[in-house]
This record gives structure tokens, sequence and C-alpha cells, in this order.
């Protein structure tokens, strides 16, 4: 077998020698008790257990097709009962896409979702139930319908250096184009404007220009827009494409230190304001330059895992798809898969520049081929994948409908990504009353988009055990098991960053991983093969188990878990 430990507080990651499956030893790395005792409250985040909401596919309540504030204010009950404390919301500000990151308006929210007083109130019932709320702010970019846009492209001051303007546009072979790619295609970033003719920068495409965060009022209505939020009750934001803040040419359109700096100033300007809110990064990109951004301490307070996601799913899936374009999922065609990627991933944020609490882990989000679609709705392995996720370091983020196995329709474009919930059997999965949800309103997604999403709901709904009410009613569903880790989150103290983490893998497969606290322990058994193990050579004296549905005596089914915890 291999064992692989890592604390928190030692900062440290030690590898145990091979030792025989009968006879198993592990490295732990000794608590100091003077830390431990003196360790300060940590922020609310670092305990927080977040859900993502695509508001436009959550609940819809005026029967128009769309997910809508009250639908998200209905639902708040089911986010209390499966245990969550943090709600982050996908962009909820007027935008002209279905979307929403190309916001034409800073101060208006989303007309398809409601008015002003609606969010209002859905974020005070969600403080009444004890959960934090962030939104997704889009900094780096505007839509180019934005008044700002077209100001500037008319010249008008202050207006005309509101974005990033040249005359020509660079030649190929100057080193322009997408920073997260290698090709050297300069129209790819540089758009055209008949209006001001002139070419204007855009990594993420015409419709979006980039914002020029070098002009103190651009940084002064950003920081007036943060406010805006913060005083109507946000808890945070979750920061789009905070890697493209401040290009400095070709070779340095990402986490230039001008970003990164710019980041610090803003989340200086956020805590002023409250000092308990909460800044989340997307910074695409390996795990040592994500952690730069943690600005030695002033800068975001936490950065999303992009990596952890694709090693589980690497783990499951050996040829799994999926765009690892900014990620590291390597492919494993061994028999028995290498668990010794997750200590790699966990050792990569140990010894990062950034704290180990500063990093999210998650399985996919709204970019990402949900997770349930590429293991082909393997509900067993799902459950496993959710394992991994939770008994790994960090605040967990879920993306919505991931606890109940939620799938989607195909590939080639964002929208299957981002359906509608499954609610119930009823018509439209009892997403809304209306006759089409929003999917189906195909204008909003270009001319000759297929209609693909009565075929997908009607084939979901015939299976008839992937709605929230049918898996609320399987005690062995893999709603049940996200109900119960996000239990065991809150309440298990070894599952936080300062609990030591080790990996073992057994000989037979069986991979073992073990989180300790001074005296309390948590045991995940996982079974990655296609055959029952035995698990009798295990360890498990003074362990209680919380989940136990395919074990049989000492035998553990094929791609199934036991969960085991010590007495609190």
């Amino acid at each position: 077998m291999k064992a692989f430990t890592l604390s928190a507080l030692a900062l440290s990651l030690l590898l145990a020698a091979c030792q025989p499956q009968t006879s198993t030893t592990a490295a732990e790395t000794p608590q100091p008790a003077a830390q431990a005792s003196s360790a300060q409250a940590s922020p609310w985040w670092q305990d927080a257990v977040f859900y993502q909401i695509w508001p436009r596919s959550f609940y819809d309540t005026d029967g128009d097709g769309h997910g809508d504030f009250n639908g998200m204010t209905a639902k708040l009950p089911y986010l209390q009962d499966l245990g969550v404390t943090a709600l982050w919301l996908t962009p909820m500000f007027e935008a002209p896409s279905y979307h929403g990151y190309d916001f034409t308006e800073f101060y208006q929210v989303e007309s398809d979702y409601g008015t002003m007083a609606e969010f209002e109130a859905f974020i005070q019932a969600a403080d009444a139930k004890g959960m934090k709320v962030i939104l997704d702010l889009v900094i780096n970019h505007i839509s180019s319908e934005h008044d700002w846009f077209k100001r500037s492209a008319a010249g008008e001051a202050p207006y005309k250096d509101y974005f990033i303007w040249r005359d020509t546009i660079p030649e190929v072979g100057s080193g322009w184009g997408h920073a997260w790619s290698d090709n050297d295609k300069p129209d790819a970033v540089w758009h055209y404007n008949e209006s001001r003719n002139a070419y204007y920068y855009a990594a993420f495409g015409a419709s979006q220009p980039d914002v020029n965060l070098r002009h103190p009022d651009v940084v002064a209505e950003m920081e007036k827009m943060a406010k805006f939020w913060l005083d109507k009750g946000v808890a945070g934001f979750r920061l789009d494409a905070v890697r493209f803040a401040m290009e400095g040419g070709p070779d340095a359109q990402a986490d230039t230190a001008e970003t990164i700096a710019y980041w610090q100033d803003f989340n200086q300007y956020v805590k002023s304001i409250n000092p308990e809110a909460y800044l989340v990064g997307e910074a695409w990109v390996d795990i040592p330059v994500a952690a730069r951004y943690y600005g030695e301490g002033t800068g975001l307070d936490q950065g999303f895992d992009f990596e952890v996601g694709y090693k589980i799913l690497g783990l499951l899936k050996p040829d799994a798809s999926g765009d690892a374009q900014f990620g590291t999922m390597q492919s494993n065609t061994q028999k028995t898969a290498d668990v010794s990627v997750l200590q790699q991933n966990v050792q990569q944020r140990a010894d990062s520049v950034a704290p180990l609490s500063f990093f999210s882990p998650f399985l996919t989000n709204h970019d990402q081929e949900r997770i349930a679609y590429q293991l082909k709705q393997d509900d067993a392995k799902a459950k496993l994948a959710a394992a991994m996720l939770f008994s790994s370091p960090g605040t967990p983020y879920i993306y919505y409908g991931e606890e109940i196995g939620l799938t989607q329709g195909g590939t080639g474009h964002d929208v299957y990504k981002r359906a509608p919930m499954l609610w119930d059997n009823n018509q439209q999965a009892g997403f809304t009353q209306a006759n089409n949800s929003w999917v189906e309103q195909l204008a909003l997604f270009g001319d000759g988009f297929p209609n693909w999403y009565p075929d997908f709901l009607a084939g979901q709904l015939q299976a008839s055990d992937r709605s929230v009410s049918a898996q609320q009613a399987q005690p062995d569903s893999i709603w049940q098991l996200y109900k119960l880790l996000i239990a065991l989150k809150k309440q298990r103290p070894e599952l936080g960053t300062e609990g030591s983490y080790q990996v073992t893998q057994w000989d037979n497969g069986i991979v073992q991983i073990t989180r300790g606290l001074n005296n309390s322990k948590s045991l995940f058994l996982l079974n990655l093969t296609n055959n029952a193990q035995d698990i009798s050579s295990i360890n498990r004296t003074g362990l209680h188990a919380s989940w136990a549905f395919d074990l049989d005596g000492n035998t553990l089914a094929p791609f199934s878990l036991l969960l085991l915890h010590s007495a609190l």
C-alpha cells in the first residue's frame, strides 16, 4: 500500500513506506498543541458549504419559463434541509445574453428574474435561515451594449479611455491571442469598431470588451458597484476571470503583478465597507499560480481549486471527457487507479504561497461538463466523487443538481450544462408551470439551434429516480449522501483544514482516506474497482459507520463506499 499524510498546521506531507496489506502503518504529522489551542476563530467562509445556483434554471414561479428570485426564496427550505450554508448566484444583473456575463447595468437586477424588491426579499429570507449569499461579479469586462462602451466608441470624455483601444490590429506573430492558449491570433482579442475606426481589446469576444482598470474613474465605479450590493446585504462576491484584469502586452495578458495588486486594492476597499465580506476568485490555472491571488494575506480570501475535480474524475473514469485546457486532468489507463493524484493535489496546495484554507475544491461548475454526464449517470461513481470532494480540505462548492446526479443532454454549447433543475416527475419536472422552459426558447441560442430538451427531459422523467423528490425518498440516493457529507463537514472538526489528511491505497484497489484532529477521526473507504473487495484487515476499532449501504460483512461492493467516525 501507499500512505500519504498532510497536516495543515505543519503544512507538510509525509510519504510512508510501502507496507503489506495485513499490517498497514501510516505516518501522522503531530498536531502542535500550542498552535491548536491558540488558534483564533476562523472567518465564516472557512466553515461554509457553498451551493452554486444558476438562477435561470433553479425554479420558476411566474410561469415564464425562467427561474426567478421568488423561486430561489421558495426553495430556501430545500437548501436548508440539504444543509448548505452559503449560496453563489451566477450573474443576476441586467444583461442582453441568457448567461449574464455581459452586464449592461451595474445597479439593476435581471428583469427575467424579477424586481429589486424581490431580490432584497430573497437576501433577507436567506439570512433568516442562516445562509450567506454571494454574487457573481464581472469586473474584467462588460457588454458592448453598455452605455460606457457606446460613449467610448464615440470618443466622448471621460469614457474615451474607459476601454483599451489602438489604431491598428497587431500583426500575426506579435504574440497577441487568447491568454489561455498558444494560438497567435490577434483578431481573437482585438476587434474593430466602425464608430471609432479603431480596435478594442476584448479577451472573451467582441460583445464583451475589457474595461481599462488603469483608469481611476473605472476603478472608482467598480468600487461604487461593490458597495451598492454589499449595502443590499450580500456577503461578498465570486470574481469572474480574475487572471485577466490588467493586460501588460502580448506576453503579459494574464496573472500580471499589476493584476494581483488590483485585487489587493479591491479587497482592501471591500473590507472597508464590511470587514466580513468575502471574495473568491476564478483563477482557472494551475495551483501555484492561483495561489498568488492570496496576495500575502491582503488579496482574495479564497480561490477555486480547479484541479481537484479533474483528479477525482480521472480516478473514476480514466478516459473522461472534458476540457482540461486550464487544469491538469491526467489520463490514467491503469487497471487500478493511482490515488497518489489526490495526495499530489493537496500537497500542491500546502506547498503553495497561500495557506491550505485559501483553496475551495469542487467537482464541476457552469463552464464544465457535468460530473454525472461524464460518468454516464453511474450513481455509484457519483457518490464516490462526492466522498472524495468532501474528504478533501477546504471550503467545498456544489453545482446545483450535483446532489441528484443531474446530467446534460449533449455537448457543444454551454446551455447543456445549465439546464433546469429536476424537482419532481410532473410536467417540466416541477421547474415551471409553463409548457416550455427557457432552454426551449431557441432564439436565445442563435439560428439553427436544435430543440434538444423535450427528449432529454422525457428520458429523465421516465427514469423516475432522477428528481429531488424521488431521491429524497430513497435512503441510499446521491441526495442522501450529499446531505450526510454536508452535515459531517459542519460537525466533524477533523474535516476542516486543520485536520490531518492521509490517503492509503491497498493492493486490492480499496482507497482509504483518513482525516484526524486530536482525538477525532473520520475514515472514508472507497472501492474504486469493479469487483467486491475484502476490507477485513483495515483497522476500524472504535469507529462507527454513518454510510454502509454496500457493505456485506467485511466485503465492500464494487464502486461503493463506507464512512466511519470516532465518537465526538
